[in-house]
Parts: structure tokens; C-alpha cells; sequence
């Protein structure tokens, strides 16, 4: 199953809409909540391009759809499984 990415932009942008206020994020970045505390990260847009990122952008698809009540986007994973993906992608 292919990941398309003008799905989750359409998303992305009607999360951002509603909740522009709520989730103030720099140009270029964008905020996702990790982990069962909900942490918030900031990371690049370009990570949407990342295979590695994809796979957790379809997970997260598979467990909440388009619905992020925390008005950035929720993967579902512990914090340290996301540290480390963004630790490789960093590294790139």
C-alpha cells in the first residue's frame, strides 16, 4: 500500500485551519504528539518525504484516520521509537 502524500496535505491543511491558533509552528515545520503522554515535537516538513516517516504517517493513518483531536498530528509510537527515527533522518 502506497503512501499519498496529497491525502495527508489535505488532511494537514484542514487540521491546520481549525487549530492554527493552538499549534504554533515555524515555517517549514509541523507538530506531531508521540507517545502516551501525548509529547509534542516539531519536526521539518521534508521528513514527510522520508520512507522511514511515511511508515509511521500510515500508521497513523490505520489508527486515526484524519482525526488528530490534539490539533497536530498523532503517530501512534513510544517516544523513544520516534527519537530514534528522527535521530536516522537527521543523520541523512
Amino acid at each position: 500500500m502506497g503512501f499519498r502524500l496529497s491525502g495527508i496535505g489535505k488532511a494537514l491543511f484542514s487540521a491546520n485551519q481549525a487549530s492554527s491558533k493552538l499549534v504554533d509552528a515555524p515555517k517549514g515545520y509541523l507538530a506531531v504528539y508521540v507517545g502516551e503522554k501525548m509529547k509534542r515535537f516539531m519536526i521539518p516538513v521534508s521528513y514527510l518525504n522520508q520512507p522511514l516517516f511515511q511508515d509511521l504517517l500510515s500508521r497513523a493513518e490505520e489508527e486515526f484516520g484524519y482525526d488528530h483531536p490534539m490539533g497536530g498530528l498523532t503517530i501512534p509510537c513510544s517516544e523513544d521509537v520516534f527519537q530514534h527515527i528522527t535521530s536516522c533522518l537527521n543523520g541523512h
